[in-house]
């Protein structure tokens, strides 16, 4: 099955406040690892959050981490956070 991807504001702008070569490595692995198994626990790159509530899903990109839920077919891209401020995004936003 194709997933749709569809991005938050939040996530449009941390994505354009990122690199070109980042930003271009994170699109294309959002491509390649969300768009037919969204849910596909990995050990390198996809991991289900612990807990209730949003976000659902972490992938690693280098440093960067994209957090995500899965709702129907739509993977929503809730936000593109470094690695260094992942923690304490987590704490702030998620639910």
């Amino acid at each position: 099955m194709r997933y749709t991807i569809l991005l938050s504001p939040e996530a449009i702008e941390d994505l354009r406040s990122l690199r070109a070569h980042i930003r271009a490595e994170v699109v294309d692995a959002m491509e390649v690892h969300l768009r037919h198994q969204p849910s596909a626990i990995s050990r390198t790159r996809i991991k289900r959050l612990e807990g209730e509530g949003s976000p659902e899903y972490r992938l690693r990109v280098g440093d960067t981490r994209v957090f995500y839920d899965v709702v129907g077919e739509e993977v929503w891209i809730i936000a593109v956070v470094p690695r260094a401020g992942a923690e304490a995004w987590l704490r702030k936003v998620g639910k």
